[in-house]
């Protein structure tokens, strides 16, 4: 069921506050991966590490997401959302503090290990949160947040790598690393004002408190109802059960035997849905879009920026850029839908990609030549890349794969994505150095022109629109109409169940007469 264009313009002030405030999560991954791309110059000289190490530093905190990512799942079942926000804070403030006081390369790493973990749990559970708490009318807004913090993050760690560099080197690197245990502070006192996701809280069979939280962040008090109604028939719980508390079977309420009907025995409809959300996952890492964030400095360097002054004062330009351009997808998404700004981001990238490859392949094979103008140009590639991927591939993807998955699989199937997309990371962030040298750095970005232009094509064949729905009712937007047995008036209604506001279109139209055809063979 679609809302009336008139409300999705509204906004509600308390899903405003709950968001943001869950979205603070997103500014400990994006800075924790910014701030290194600086910080590891001073680290190089400081500790004596060679390429092969930094490396390793550089990527290592996505493969250690893995085990944030992947227990945050759980653990959000077990314990609820916003204490898992809690946890989050609180594992990345200590590890912020651990690298600051490294006092060798082995610490270093094992600071870096427990900060991992607390991005891989921010990056699980802001999404689901958000997702949970937010009405449909405004759900593509609110969970385009965290990937807005993200950026606010990715900006705040080249601001602090520019402004600490002028320090001496022992201690500047230490401010740059420690200054991420500020924010984590801040999100962990503040999320415990905020309310619990209404979602987990009917999974609970604490049905007054989802009633109250509902009130607060629906439209109207019809609205309220009709999701505290869709949660509990999406949850297995009779919509005559009125009573504030009911009991769940444990095995429901704690999330248990999740982890079965998503790889052991899916349904069709369940496989499709975490095909896709592991898929865009997967693309918008594979895209190479990490290994722009964290070897800036090494990409303006081998563009041919000498000085580590001008290299921060050009990377802080793309944090920049990456931060003031999610604001249009942050916009447009409830508006223009998820499909088509995907679709455009993905192929505006495509496009950078190959200019800056180019580019990039003829500074490498002139290196005596003052060839400012192709300079130029490829630090004007690297501005747009960033601006493309905000604009549509970076936050679309944590709208969509928040929005897909039933309510009982979300914060475990979303945790298979993420899994995915800090793997991938990892590995661009641990090989990028190498592989530029056996391939050039030109011959890298067309290597990841090359996988944009898959990610394209996938999203074009898979991914439909999901805008103006609720979440209950995505559920059933991948599950196969029949026409068996179906009269035409009821396959009419049907088909104003699955595409009620484009009837119009003529690609529905044949759809609709596909139907009718279906059901008059039948007779």
């Amino acid at each position: 069921m679609d809302l009336p264009i008139a409300e999705k313009k509204k906004m509600n002030k308390y899903v405003f506050a709950c968001s943001l405030v869950a979205s603070m999560n997103s500014i400990l991954s994006g800075y924790d991966t910014a701030v290194l791309s600086g910080a590891i110059l001073y680290i190089q000289d400081y500790m004596k590490i060679n390429d092969t190490e930094s490396e390793i530093l550089m990527g290592s905190i996505n493969i250690y997401c893995l085990i944030g990512s992947t227990v945050a799942g759980r653990i959000s079942d077990w314990i609820g959302r916003r204490y898992t926000i809690v946890i989050a804070a609180m594992i990345f403030f200590v590890g912020a503090l651990m690298m600051a006081m490294a006092p060798n390369y082995a610490f270093l790493m094992s600071g870096r290990f427990v900060a991992g973990i607390g991005v891989g749990f921010a990056f699980m559970i802001a999404p689901v949160y958000t997702a949970e708490v937010a009405p449909a009318s405004t759900r593509g807004f609110f969970t385009s947040f965290p990937e807005i913090f993200v950026n606010a993050g990715v900006l705040l760690g080249y601001i602090a790598d520019f402004a600490f560099s002028p320090l001496p080197t022992y201690l500047n690197w230490r401010l740059m690393l420690g200054a991420g245990a500020i924010p984590a502070a801040v999100l962990g006192i503040a999320i415990l004002f905020m309310p619990e996701s209404p979602r987990w809280l009917v999974m609970q069979g604490r049905l007054g408190d989802a009633k109250m939280v509902l009130e607060k962040t629906s439209d109207s008090s019809e609205e309220a109802e009709m999701r505290l109604a869709e949660i509990k028939e999406a949850s297995g719980i009779s919509e005559h059960l009125t009573d504030d508390i009911i009991y769940v079977p444990r095995s429901q309420s704690n999330g248990s035997g999740v982890w079965r009907e998503l790889l052991i025995r899916p349904m069709p409809e369940v496989r499709q849905m975490l095909i896709i959300s592991i898929g865009i996952f997967f693309f918008q890492q594979a895209s190479g879009i990490d290994a722009v964030v964290l070897y800036s400095p090494s990409i303006f360097r081998k563009a041919g920026i000498k000085s580590r002054l001008s290299l921060l004062g050009t990377t802080m330009a793309v944090g920049f850029s990456k931060t003031i351009f999610v604001l249009v997808s942050t916009y447009l998404v409830d508006s223009f839908g998820r499909r088509p700004l995907l679709l455009t981001s993905t192929m505006g990238m495509f496009f950078c990609q190959l200019l800056l490859a180019t580019g990039l392949t003829v500074i490498d094979n002139n290196p005596d030549k003052n060839l400012a103008g192709v300079l130029v140009v490829c630090i004007i590639m690297v501005l747009s890349l960033v601006a493309f991927f905000s604009s549509g591939l970076g936050p679309i993807t944590w709208v969509y794969s928040s929005e897909i998955l039933p309510s009982r699989l979300r914060a475990q199937g979303l945790s298979f994505g993420v899994a995915t997309n800090r793997v991938v990371s990892g590995v661009i962030g641990m090989t990028f150095i190498s592989l530029y040298k056996a391939i050039t750095i030109g011959g890298v970005f067309f290597l990841f022109a090359g996988v944009t232009a898959l990610s394209w094509i996938f999203f074009y064949l898979y991914l439909p629109e999901t805008r103006g729905k609720t979440l209950e009712e995505l559920e059933t937007l991948f599950e196969k109409p029949t026409t068996q047995g179906k009269t035409l008036d009821e396959l009419e209604a049907l088909f104003e169940k699955i595409n009620p506001h484009e009837e119009n279109d003529s690609e529905n139209y044949r759809v609709n007469d596909g139907l009718r055809a279906a059901a008059s063979a039948s007779y």
